[in-house]
């Protein structure tokens, strides 16, 4: 759908879930305050083009004041369509600005041929964006990343790096003159997808400089679309992790005093304790996993089963009995949509 046309009721209702996303995004992280300078990168993909849009729609109806600001880098690459985003945004009336760097030449002297570019490509590219940020007073840096790139990157770290790490929704650029923000953190994909081809954004391909896309996250991505496709609503789930950490149940001294639990001396659980442990019991039966619990899956902790017993001084929880079909064929505890 081209500036100006009238957009259907289906398009509507995704935009208005979209802004919705978007604006409880801005709010959770506190991306934007009154007075901010944001620079929109847009490179012309479907992702920068929807926060743009998004920004936009969210700029009219919001309780502050804040600027918008545009920016491409034009990194020379080979039928590169130069007036697509400068007629695209003067149409729109957004103020923008294009950043010429030939990046593009530099990265294929360096990167040895058949080797992905796009590790280079990126640092170069961030380099050129945060100095004319720098140059323009420019204080926040706003990009496209979705919620399936920030769990994507999870499993990346993971894979191939062994860190529990992930894209954060907001954070200080290596030199502290900037913060980066991405307000589409809560934003699927898909709906990304959707509101693109509905919005009949003019795309700019990505595969101008003819680098292939890293493999890894190719596989990755592969492997978290199987997994949703048998498993619909696992991504979710998955990035609800990441809003949900419990440091005390992982195993990096850093980040949990597990040198001082001593210190702390052991107690019996609390009459609040636990009704909340068997409040939550009850809610995940409603939610598809209790059946599960029930069955006794290693480590659940069932009030009443043979996985909770009496102590001196409050209850003890111990792994239930482990079932005679073993875990491997027990069904997922978390089939259903998070």
């Amino acid at each position: 759908m081209r500036h100006g046309a009238t957009q259907s009721r289906t398009l509507t209702r995704l935009q208005a879930r979209l802004r919705g996303e978007a604006g409880r995004a801005i709010e959770d992280f506190r991306m934007i305050g009154p007075g901010d300078r944001v620079m929109v990168c847009l490179s012309g993909g479907k992702d920068s083009y929807t926060l743009l849009d998004i920004l936009l729609s969210l700029q009219r109806s919001a309780p502050i004041d804040f600027e918008l600001i545009a920016v491409n880098l034009d990194q020379k690459q080979p039928g590169f369509p130069a007036h697509v985003l400068p007629d695209y945004l003067a149409a729109l009336g957004v103020p923008f600005h294009v950043i010429e760097q030939d990046t593009y030449s530099v990265v294929r002297r360096v990167v040895p041929q058949g080797r992905t570019m796009c590790g280079l490509c990126s640092r170069l590219r961030r380099g050129a964006l945060y100095r004319f940020a720098a140059e323009n007073g420019i204080g926040k840096i706003a990009l496209g990343h979705h919620r399936d790139d920030i769990v994507e990157t999870l499993f990346l770290n993971l894979f191939f790096g062994g860190r529990l790490k992930a894209m954060a929704p907001k954070l200080l650029s290596e030199d502290g003159r900037h913060v980066v923000i991405r307000p589409l953190a809560y934003v699927a994909e898909r709906d990304i997808e959707r509101y693109a081809r509905g919005r009949d954004f003019p795309i700019i391909p990505c595969k101008l400089c003819g680098s292939q896309d890293n493999l890894q996250r190719r596989a990755i991505k592969r492997m978290l679309a199987e997994w949703e496709r048998d498993w619909p609503g696992r991504t979710e789930s998955i990035f609800s992790a990441l809003r949900h950490l419990e440091p005390d149940t992982l195993a990096d001294p850093r980040h949990f005093d597990f040198a001082g639990l001593e210190a702390r001396g052991l107690r019996p659980m609390s009459m609040e304790e636990e009704l909340g442990l068997e409040e939550e019991t009850r809610t995940g039966a409603q939610h598809g996993w209790g059946a599960d619990l029930a069955a006794g899956l290693p480590g659940a902790l069932v009030p009443g089963s043979a996985g909770v017993r009496g102590g001196q001084g409050g209850r003890v929880f111990e792994p239930a009995a482990k079932p005679a079909h073993g875990i491997d064929s027990a069904s997922d505890p978390q089939s259903g949509r998070a």
